[in-house]
């Protein structure tokens, strides 16, 4: 399985996501992008899975999922629309 990014760290400060992503590094605000996630306990955003593809993170006891692209800013064609052209 193709990844979609190779993801080398992950880390949370307050509501600031750090992330070490192919090689470049990014700090989100996570208040952006995820209200329950921003609204979690510390312990909870520390339990977090990244996926196996490398498109996605899980956080199981908030039952959120963000994906990589749109953490970092990258748009992309999903599978499906790239089988169209």
């Amino acid at each position: 399985m193709d990844r979609a990014h190779d993801v080398q760290e992950i880390s949370l400060v307050g509501t600031t996501l750090r992330l070490r992503v192919d090689g470049a590094q990014y700090e989100v605000d996570i208040l952006k992008h995820s209200k329950r996630l921003a609204a979690a306990s510390p312990e909870q955003r520390a339990k977090f899975e990244v996926s196996p593809s490398g498109y996605g993170i899980h956080w199981p006891e908030v039952d959120e999922d963000l994906s990589i692209d749109g953490l970092i800013g990258i748009k992309r064609l999903s599978p499906l629309a790239q089988l169209r052209q």
